[in-house]
């Protein structure tokens, strides 16, 4: 079943449209959408359909900072019901974590991950859509939107140490320094923003502590909060040894501080193995690497973990159903405004 968004993921995309001469409907029509279609913002759409007109609005205005235009009509309240929680959380921590948690509720679409070493926090931000297609308006909408988020929770002069983006500059980043200062850089190793650990810690500036239980009660009905497993500790630890070509279920275990009994154990309680998660954890990276035409298919091939380029080539047509250069050439066909 393929990715859906809420339609509050398109919030302002009209009013932006208009204001660049372009017309909405025309280019909602060519991805199967129309402006009736947003104006209730807790219906669900495809979420290829959202990425892909961005996309085409981006070309045909000759706006490579339309993600981060768009961003910028985007409020708290757009993310749905879940905001309603996450505004009260003491801290930005607690509110951070429990937005990525529930993110589900708001954007299928969405992989984000928080991570600390050394000091530092590093929001991650992926789309993973199950096809071929350019990211990069989306992308920069989404880190654009969190990047809102947290100077919601911390100050509205908050700046983090950086904030990056896999794909190339575009040609005037004017925008993009307006949006994130000097801390932007482009063709990094991730989607993200970097700042410090210790500012996870502040507390919320959004909240009401007398209204935090209250929240929390409303959050119990609506979703049910999914705290950090076993499985989900073998996927972070996968992703880190893939590219090392020592991803093993022993190398876990000992990672772990276990022995692979126990792993395999912990797995099958939530109905998962070793093998099951290291194929999903190579299908997302591959979709990811594979669309990125600065990587080498031997570099991926590398990072994935394969002893060879061939037998990453093999792996890939059985997961996908053609070769990674097929993969990646119709990803450009489609979109022939590829940077």
């Amino acid at each position: 079943m393929k990715p859906l968004v809420r339609t509050a993921a398109l919030s302002g995309y009209v009013e932006l449209c208009r204001s660049l001469d372009l017309d909405p409907q025309a280019l909602l029509k060519r991805v199967g959408l129309d402006t009736a279609a947003l104006v209730v913002q807790d219906r669900w759409i495809s979420g290829a359909a959202a990425v892909q007109v961005l996309e085409l609005s981006a070309a045909d205005s000759g706006h490579e900072d339309f993600g981060v235009l768009q961003a910028e009509f985007r409020r708290f309240s757009n993310l749905g019901p879940i905001s309603l929680v996450v505004r009260e959380e003491p801290s930005v921590r607690s509110a951070l974590g429990l937005l990525i948690r529930h993110q589900h509720m708001f954007n299928e679409v969405l992989h984000t991950q928080l991570q600390e070493a050394d000091g530092l926090a590093t929001l991650k931000v992926d789309l993973l859509l199950g096809e071929a297609m350019q990211t990069r308006q989306a992308t920069e909408l989404a880190v654009t939107a969190f990047h809102r988020i947290l100077r919601a929770f911390l100050d509205p002069g908050w700046h983090p140490l950086s904030v990056w983006f896999r794909h190339p500059a575009p040609a005037d980043a004017s925008t993009h320094r307006r949006a994130f200062g000097s801390a932007v850089e482009f063709d990094q190793k991730f989607n993200g923003i970097v700042f410090y650990a210790h500012e996870l810690d502040a507390p919320n500036a959004m909240a009401d502590p007398l209204l935090h239980e209250y929240a929390r009660q409303y959050l119990k009905p609506i979703a049910t909060p999914q705290d950090t497993t076993a499985a989900d500790r073998v996927r972070e630890l996968i992703e880190v040894l893939l590219p090392s070509g020592r991803c093993s279920i022993e190398q876990v275990a000992r990672s772990l501080g276990v022995d692979r009994r126990t792993v395999h154990r912990h797995l099958a309680a939530s109905g998962e193995t070793f093998s099951s998660l290291l194929n999903a954890t190579r299908m997302r990276l591959a979709e990811q690497f594979v669309a990125n035409p600065r990587r080498s298919l031997t570099e991926i091939s590398d990072l994935l973990g394969f002893s060879s380029l061939s037998a990453f080539s093999r792996w890939f047509r059985e997961q996908f159903g053609c070769s990674p250069r097929a993969w990646r050439s119709s990803g450009s066909r489609q979109h022939p405004g590829r940077s």
